[in-house]
């Protein structure tokens, strides 16, 4: 994109899976619709109960998605899962820049690393930690979303992803949700209000 006054910034939060990412991210667009806009990801994941196309994600098959990428239409992309690709198109952050908005991410841990490189001082990299792992795993258990075989997947990659959160711009501790919303909420004003 030529045109620089377009360009927002991009506030990227990452976590293990449970760790209340998304909860947060949630809390932060009803409480600044007008400032931040999700980014919506694009997946080749089959949709959970209730999640629609093009509000929670971009559903596509695997083919697309291969397509899309030889096409570079990705910011960002990979292989979250054996055989299941996660990305962020750029028509989508262009989508949100061109409304005169911030984008924010809610997006696995090497996802977000790999944003943060990219868009170096323009993007805030937030890691969410959980109190402990065994509070992740409960979380996770707790969910009934996912088979024994899943669970176990989830569960090795949250304890790789927790050695990553030294990576990322601040970590932000979810001992407690609503602590844990009000900081989320004073880093990103604080960080969209420095020029």
């Amino acid at each position: 994109m030529s045109c620089n006054s377009m360009e927002g910034k991009l506030l990227i939060f990452s976590a293990p899976s449970g760790a209340g990412k998304t909860t947060i991210v949630k809390h932060l667009l009803s409480t600044h619709p007008d400032k931040i806009s999700f980014s919506i990801s694009a997946s080749t994941r089959t949709p959970r109960e209730g999640e629609e196309n093009g509000k929670d994600y971009y559903f596509i098959s695997k083919e697309e998605f291969l397509h899309r990428i030889a096409k570079k239409e990705f910011i960002e992309f990979e292989e979250v899962y054996s055989g299941t690709y996660y990305g962020t198109l750029r028509s989508e952050v262009e989508r949100i820049w061109a409304l005169g908005k911030h984008v924010i991410f809610d997006i696995d841990v090497e996802g977000g690393l790999h944003l943060k490189r990219k868009f170096g001082n323009q993007a805030l990299a937030i890691f969410v930690q959980p109190p402990s792992l065994e509070v992740l795993i409960q979380r996770l258990r707790g969910r009934g979303t996912d088979s024994e075989e899943k669970l176990t997947e989830r569960i090795l990659k949250a304890e790789k992803e927790l050695g990553y959160a030294n990576r990322f711009d601040v970590i932000l501790k979810n001992d407690d949700l609503d602590t844990a919303c009000a900081n989320a909420e004073r880093l990103i004003l604080d960080f969209l209000s420095v020029e």
